[in-house]
């Protein structure tokens, strides 16, 4: 039996603890922050500890539970050492999707009038191609080969190969460059 105040006894086990820990997990490191948990614990729960009895008991009790409490976890965890599951579950951030809404702005802008019109008209609004035709006043082959043309410089303004998949932002977007997945 000790004189010392609890808290203050706590500290005198610090060096006993460490031993423990790293015997325990051998690994520096992870002693290190197994022991700060615990230690926490023990801090916390200070109005648990029964004066009169063994505090390094009871610091190694909460030090051991520690261990096996963060064993089981890692026992749950999936090692997933070359990123291959993770990486299915990663989502693309949203500054991309700005982003590439940006290039395809500035490269929507450098089209013709009668270009971004009829790629509005056809692949914004989805008219079909005879909706879109009578709307500006053309012939329905005119309308084709303007989408056409608009999609290619489209495409090549930002620098879209056949083979690339799309990963713009909407539906509507696809819908104007004209991916296969989408209906014109």
């Amino acid at each position: 039996m000790t004189d010392l105040h609890p808290k203050d006894e706590l500290v005198t086990h610090l060096p006993a603890l460490r031993a423990f820990a790293l015997s325990l997990t051998r690994n520096r490191s992870t002693a290190d922050d197994m022991m700060q948990d615990a230690v926490m614990k023990a801090w916390s729960n200070m109005d648990k500890f029964q004066p009169g009895t063994n505090m390094r008991a009871w610091l190694f009790t909460i030090l051991r539970n520690t261990y096996y409490s963060s064993r089981r976890k890692l026992n749950r965890e999936v090692a997933d050492v070359d990123n291959v599951f993770s990486d299915t579950l990663s989502v693309k951030p949203d500054h991309d999707g700005k982003l590439q809404m940006m290039d395809f702005k500035q490269a929507f802008d450098q089209l013709a009038d009668e270009h971004r019109e009829a790629l509005v008209l056809v692949g914004v609004s989805g008219l079909s191609y005879e909706e879109a035709a009578n709307t500006c006043g053309v012939a329905t082959g005119t309308m084709k080969s303007r989408v056409n043309r608009a999609r290619a410089k489209l495409a090549d303004l930002l620098h879209l190969r056949d083979d690339e998949p799309l990963e713009l932002t909407d539906s509507a977007t696809l819908a104007v460059v004209g991916s296969p997945n989408i209906p014109t």
